[in-house]
């Protein structure tokens, strides 16, 4: 019989209760006890949920309080020693994610550590903390997750599959702890494959049949040492284990790298959402006894699956496997995916079209098993389901909603001259220089300042109708001139307006452009507790009107600083959202770009005379192959310059971009050809700096000084050595202080003490060049 699986869920809830949770023990406001029960019952309320949908094999061990490489990471040991004197190991884990600062008391020292690098997992907008290793790192096995959660769902009479980050994934993601002492992170295999084995054997103690262990690092291009290096560790652990161990990967194509566990592991689950085309390499791949995953539902986005052709793909490998030797499964976690359609009352009212296109996790649980029950009983087993399915997936297919002729002529007809700025950056360069009349390291921020608690019951009460139009407009001008009135007093160079008026990045223009629409609890996890609901592209995309115009030219008129117009880049805005995956990326990324477009040049036309297009997610955009980046990265840097080229050069353009690798396509960056661009540096241990010792950034820059994503506020001096460091790589003339990124999700208390301390490294280092 084909087993209908899943291979995660979303932890965070289904209204997010694990966010509240983890934040009220943060505050104090609960304790850990009433934490861990707390999340006992979300626990067993997901797992109860999967069960009545009918799956056979359900994910346990892949719930976490903040992310689970991190869970890994402590489990095993790998606790770097800043963190080691946190006696309470809740507390330990929390400092790792987010940092911790704590003054000394009659009876506890003083604690001051930052929080651990966080990066892109692979090609999504989630973040993970990236593990730290020594050269001769001890591992041990400390509490493990997942056989503690395996227990706690088999004391509920429910059978679970538990879920391990695997050894090549965590080694190789993770990075030597001291930046100056290098080392293969893979060397350390051998000593970490004992705690697998180990904790293997507990979990078939425990009872466990089956072990998931994800190995997404399987999608990329391994060097011979890797490929090596995961045939010795599933040699090792399927000669040890006493259970079945199936290996999953996603989020694309595994080509060759299948080869080193074609012998090792007893099933093998794969992407066939991303790389459909690889069944049938694969299959003829697959060992005798070895079961074949197949991830044919979309774990990553909103929309219904084709059924019919999801069974026809599973068919073929049904008949070259035997039913027997086919799991059905989504094709990632669902923890990429929000909860449940449920809630989504205000779409299934207003375009009950659009509603019939949407899957969340819980419709994509019965998608996995009306899949599976197809293979095993019939198509006419589930018709009903199947000619629902099939009439949605044409609706879809058929509707005006998706398709506005003026939008895709004016895409074909883009003029060559649109594509580039018309004067070179040292042209425009000069010309900013005369108009802005910045000094020597200028400052800024990177465009949001605090939610506060006030902003966010406006913006509910304006929502509800509870909050007239002029209102709400009244209190975010207020707000507005608090932030600009802040700026004044700290001493800040280039202003922005905070952002009181969104709520998100993307949502906030979503709202103001034709070809998106919104959900009401469509929330995905980005990175700890930080959730966000992307909003939903299911048509061609133009601007509506203005969307900033009067909120900035009302921002500049408060102070005679030059204020940013702060917009999101075109392929952020696609990104972000749960996008349509009907038409080609780059012919939607054009619209983007056209809309944006329009938008740049209304504010150079208002006076603002520098416009911020953010573009965080340009890397994670970046196919996982290097054979793809080439094709990638012409368009979507392409767009960013449709968006940006429509402007005179003395309009001064910055970009941002935050939490990735940037040095593998820094010539790309630099295509961008933004006249400033600000970036993140203070967790990378200055590897975007170190890439300036063989390539040379032609425009303006600042990487950041410090980060945001902790509610920690580094020191003058700490911000002085990084700056330092900055300007060694860094011409003077081309340097900006700012710090990592946005500041909507920290207090004031602590904005304003790190900003002080900016803005007064930055007069030092001009006191030291002006004393030179």
């Amino acid at each position: 019989m084909v087993v209908a699986t899943n291979l995660g869920f979303p932890y965070v809830g289904a209204k997010r209760e694990l966010k509240k949770l983890v934040e009220s023990y943060w505050s104090g406001k609960i304790t850990e006890a009433e934490l861990r029960q707390g999340v006992e019952g979300i626990q067993a309320t997901h797992w109860k949920l999967q069960q009545a949908q009918g799956l056979k094999h359900i994910p346990s061990g892949e719930y976490t309080l903040y992310d689970r490489v991190l869970d890994t990471a402590q489990q095993f040991g790998a606790i770097p020693t800043r963190y080691q004197n946190i006696a309470n190991p809740l507390d330990q884990y929390f400092a790792m994610g987010r940092g911790l600062q704590k003054p000394a008391t009659e009876t506890t020292a003083k604690v001051d550590v930052p929080a651990m690098e966080m990066k892109k997992w692979f090609d999504t907008n989630y973040h993970f903390i990236v593990p730290e290793f020594e050269a001769d790192q001890a591992f041990s096995l400390q509490n493990p997750r997942a056989v503690e959660q395996y227990k706690t769902a088999k004391a509920l009479g429910i059978q679970t599959r538990p879920v391990l980050v695997g050894p090549v994934t965590f080694l190789k993601l993770g990075k030597p702890a001291k930046a100056e002492e290098q080392f293969d992170t893979l060397s350390l295999l051998p000593k970490v494959l004992p705690l697998y084995v180990e904790l293997l054997k507990q979990l078939a103690e425990a009872g466990a049949e089956w072990v998931q262990i994800d190995e997404p690092v399987l999608i990329f291009d391994l060097d011979a040492e890797a490929k090596l290096a995961l045939e010795k560790a599933y040699k090792t652990l399927k000669d040890a284990a006493a259970v079945k161990i199936l290996v999953a990967s996603y989020f694309g194509r595994v080509e060759n790298n299948i080869y080193p566990l074609k012998d090792n592991v007893d099933g093998l689950h794969l992407d066939f959402v991303r790389a459909p085309e690889e069944l049938e390499q694969v299959l003829p791949l697959i060992g005798e006894k070895q079961v074949l995953s197949l991830g044919l539902v979309d774990g990553r986005n909103i929309w219904i699956n084709n059924l019919e052709q999801s069974i026809q793909l599973a068919e073929k490998a049904v008949t070259a496997l035997g039913s027997d030797r086919v799991f059905v499964g989504p094709s990632c976690s669902l923890a990429h995916s929000p909860f449940s359609t449920e809630f989504e009352t205000k779409i299934e009212k207003a375009n009950p079209e659009l509603f019939s296109w949407l899957s969340f996790s819980v419709q994509k649980c019965k998608e996995i098993v009306t899949i599976a029950k197809a293979l095993n009983s019939g198509r006419d087993s589930v018709k009903e389901a199947l000619a629902a399915n099939t009439a949605a997936v044409e609706s879809r297919r058929t509707s005006p909603q998706t398709v506005n002729k003026e939008v895709r002529d004016r895409v074909a007809q883009i003029p060559t001259a649109a594509w580039k700025r018309a004067s070179p950056f040292p042209v425009r360069r000069e010309a900013q220089v005369k108009k802005l009349n910045l000094p020597l390291y200028p400052t800024t921020t990177i465009g949001s300042f605090p939610q506060t608690k006030e902003i966010r019951v406006a913006r509910q009460k304006h929502n509800k109708g509870e909050l007239s139009d002029a209102d709400y407009d009244a209190f975010i001008k207020a707000e507005m001139k608090k932030v600009v009135d802040f700026q004044e007093k700290v001493g800040l160079d280039v202003f922005v307006h905070g952002e009181p008026e969104r709520n998100d990045m993307v949502e906030h223009f979503g709202h103001l452009l034709y070809g998106y629409d919104f959900t009401q609890n469509g929330w995905v996890v980005s990175y700890g507790s930080r959730c966000v609901k992307p909003p939903v592209i299911f048509g061609d995309v133009s601007r509506r009107g203005p969307m900033t115009i009067d909120e900035i030219k009302y921002a500049q008129s408060l102070t005679s600083k030059p204020m940013k117009g702060m917009l999101t880049g075109p392929v952020t805005m696609m990104k972000w959202a749960f996008v349509r995956d009907d038409i080609p990326a780059k012919d939607l990324c054009a619209q983007v770009g056209l809309a944006l477009r329009d938008e740049v040049n209304d504010l150079e036309a208002a006076g603002i005379p520098c416009i911020q297009v953010d573009e965080p997610a340009i890397r994670e955009g970046l196919p996982i192959r290097r054979a793809d980046w080439d094709a990638y990265l012409e368009w979507s840097v392409a767009c960013f310059r449709l968006a940006t080229s429509g402007i005179t050069d003395e309009t001064q353009i910055h970009t941002h971009m935050c939490y990735s690798d940037f040095n593998d396509i820094f010539d790309a960056i630099a295509a961008l050809d933004a006249d400033v661009i600000t970036i993140e540096n203070s967790k990378s241990d200055e590897k975007l700096l170190k890439i300036f010792e063989t390539k040379q950034y032609p425009n303006e820059i600042g990487p950041g000084l410090y980060d945001i994503h902790s509610p920690r506020v580094p020191s003058v001096e700490e911000m002085k050595q990084r700056f330092a460091d900055m300007l060694k790589y860094i011409p003077d003339h081309l340097l900006w202080a700012n710090p990592d990124c946005g500041l909507k999700s920290r207090q004031w208390p602590e904005t304003e003490a790190a900003l002080v301390n900016l803005v007064e490294v930055a007069k030092y280092f001009r006191s030291l060049k002006a004393q030179a």
